[in-house]
């Protein structure tokens, strides 16, 4: 089976830093390919996933200076893709809508995950592809839409790219855009009811910029509150990886949230509050705690007594590479049961090559 991943064009597949979709394409596609797939990925030219990958525009552009510009491009490079695509796979996974619009043109099966937090402009155009078969990151966010197909299949990471850290140092952390949603302000909140100090990372997008300036930057003074930054892979390691819990205050309802597995598969556990498919994602008392208030984080934090070993195993059994990627091959496998019979194997036999230098556990 051959099976065409077709990712955004504005952030090349992995991400370098900021970029979950183009992390979970480039997840998926790896595995598929380890188990057997003939896997093509569409996606800006700077891509270095180990597939084979075409793209339409030779590079990544992100931010945005130009958002109707910017899907302009990405209707493009959807239509260019699925039309090639259309010619030699079995399968067109998409990961962006603008590519629902281009299936009435083809034949192939079509497979869609839904990144985005449902809005109902969104559900109303994804009712006029009801042949499309819909993935959902969490259950959470499956249950807001209505497509007769559809089904859910959380994200998963390479546990192997995230090192262990048994003995952890005395300070919380927060990775995420720096936006109000993200809840960095309520981090620093939670920081000075411990008296334990605070590392934040992430991308000061232009759109929060005057946030950043007003809700943040006046409580950086480098030692209790500091900013270090965006994280690339090796620094996202070490801060989540040495740190003592991290803080996912959240303020929307988030569809999945990638780095709270990514801290569980350092051994940090998540303190969260509420808010989509946070209480899927965190078992209290196993990778963290779901809390109610600022207040009751805090509380959490000053009891923490949650073993990393057990927060990594949790991460393992339940949001490894390995697990995702057995979950699509039956997707795909029921899609084109017509025709074709995939090999599947239990979820603690599926291989998945180890990116170089790669820590273990």
């Amino acid at each position: 089976m051959r099976i065409a991943l077709i990712a955004p064009p504005f952030i090349p597949v992995p991400p370098k830093r900021y970029g979950g979709t183009e992390l979970f394409v480039a997840h998926l596609a790896e595995g598929l390919k380890q188990n057997g797939m003939d896997v093509v990925v569409y996606a800006s030219g700077d891509s270095t996933v180990d597939v084979e990958v075409r793209s339409l525009y030779p590079q990544s552009e992100w931010p945005l200076e130009a958002e109707i510009f910017g899907n302009l491009k990405d209707i493009n490079h959807t239509a260019w893709a699925m039309a090639d695509a259309a010619d030699d796979c079995d399968i067109l996974h998409l990961n962006s809508a603008a590519g629902l619009a281009s299936s009435r043109f083809i034949d192939s099966s079509i497979v869609y995950t839904v990144h985005h937090p449902r809005e109902q402009p969104l559900s109303d155009f994804y009712a006029h592809f009801p042949e499309v078969d819909y993935v959902a990151i969490s259950e959470f966010q499956c249950s807001l839409e209505t497509m007769l197909k559809r089904t859910t299949i959380h994200h998963g990471i390479k546990i192997g790219d995230y090192q262990l850290q048994e003995s952890k140092q005395q300070y919380l952390s927060f990775i995420g855009r720096l936006a109000p949603v993200k809840g960095p302000h309520l981090a620093i909140e939670v920081a000075k009811k411990t008296g334990i100090p605070l590392k934040i990372a992430g991308e000061i997008q232009p759109l929060f910029r005057s946030y950043f300036e007003s809700h943040v930057k006046p409580h950086l003074d480098g030692r209790f509150i500091e900013y270090v930054g965006e994280a690339d892979p090796a620094a996202k390691n070490e801060l989540l990886g040495n740190s003592m819990a991290m803080l996912f205050p959240i303020q929307w309802n988030e569809p999945f949230g990638f780095v709270m597995i990514e801290a569980m598969a350092c051994g940090t556990p998540v303190i969260a509050l509420k808010g989509g498919s946070v209480p899927e994602v965190v078992r209290d008392d196993v990778s963290g705690y779901v809390c109610d208030t600022v207040e009751q984080m805090a509380e959490r934090i000053q009891n923490l007594t949650i073993s990393p070993l057990l927060v990594r195993q949790y991460a393992k059994e339940h949001f490894s590479v390995e697990v995702m990627v057995n979950k699509y091959l039956r997707l795909y496998n029921d899609i084109d049961s017509m025709s074709h019979a995939l090999p599947l194997a239990p979820d603690d036999e599926i291989s998945v090559a180890a990116e170089p230098g790669a820590a273990a556990a």
